[in-house]
């Protein structure tokens, strides 16, 4: 079974760490807009560029799905995944509190609102490329995933989820050997970029924001955005993935 291909390809970092955010007024002489649901913490004119790949390569839209799709694909989801037990003791510590599975069969309403994120995520050249089976990721309340880069040999150069029934806050980390930690030991040397992920939208990672990015999903504890509280609950993702 390919079912718990997620945590095998990760690659681990370790971070627990609360960071202060920095100011953002340099950003203009570069003419770099951050988009509202990005949150810069710390940035280096070396870094510039880097971030500018992944402003262009990371995209979240708000309300991609009404609230009664999303009481639709829950419904679809639910009673698979109550079959089966929250983990919450990984062998690499990579991910915690989940349980997930994939899906292919959707009913006809469901299958509807996955092929308008595919045709939104994928250009013509890899939609025939997706993988017929959908990750559904459940991360409990108390769950969360730990830094990591996919590994290229499970998917290909783009993700595309939707989040449901709860908000949350991803951050991704200049994946360099270390860097989770540097943050976490508050050395301000580091790219960090928090991502806001609004229930019902849609996020989309491709290319350089998948593979020159560590990311992550933060725990209640440490759910902040722009300083705000970021009331984390149970969280589902409909992930559709491309072929390597």
């Amino acid at each position: 079974s390919n079912i718990k291909y997620l945590p095998s390809q990760l690659r681990k970092f370790s971070t627990n760490s609360k960071i202060d955010q920095l100011k953002k007024e340099d950003l203009d002489k570069y003419d770099v807009k951050l988009p509202e649901y990005m949150d810069l913490h710390y940035l280096e004119e070396d870094q510039i560029d880097l971030l500018q790949l992944m402003i262009s390569n990371m995209t979240v839209l708000p309300n991609f799905i009404t609230s009664e799709e999303e009481e639709n694909l829950m419904k679809e989801v639910e009673p698979i995944l109550k079959r089966r037990r929250y983990e919450f003791d990984h062998w690499d510590n990579a991910i915690h509190g989940f349980r997930e599975t994939e899906h292919k069969n959707w009913n006809s309403d469901n299958e509807k609102v996955l092929k308008r994120v595919q045709e939104v995520a994928f250009d013509k050249a890899s939609a025939k490329d997706v993988f017929e089976h959908v990750h559904v990721l459940d991360l409990s309340k108390d769950g969360k995933i730990n830094p990591h880069v996919d590994s290229v040999r499970f998917c290909g150069h783009t993700i595309a989820g939707l989040s449901l029934i709860s908000n949350s806050v991803m951050r991704l980390t200049r994946a360099l050997e270390g860097a989770c930690d540097d943050l976490k030991n508050n050395k301000k040397n580091v790219l960090a970029i928090d991502i806001y992920l609004e229930r019902r939208s849609l996020y989309i990672m491709r290319h350089e924001a998948r593979y020159k990015f560590a990311h992550e999903i933060l725990g209640k504890e440490n759910s902040l955005f722009k300083n705000k509280v970021v009331t984390r609950d149970r969280r589902v993702s409909v992930i559709c993935r491309n072929h390597p």
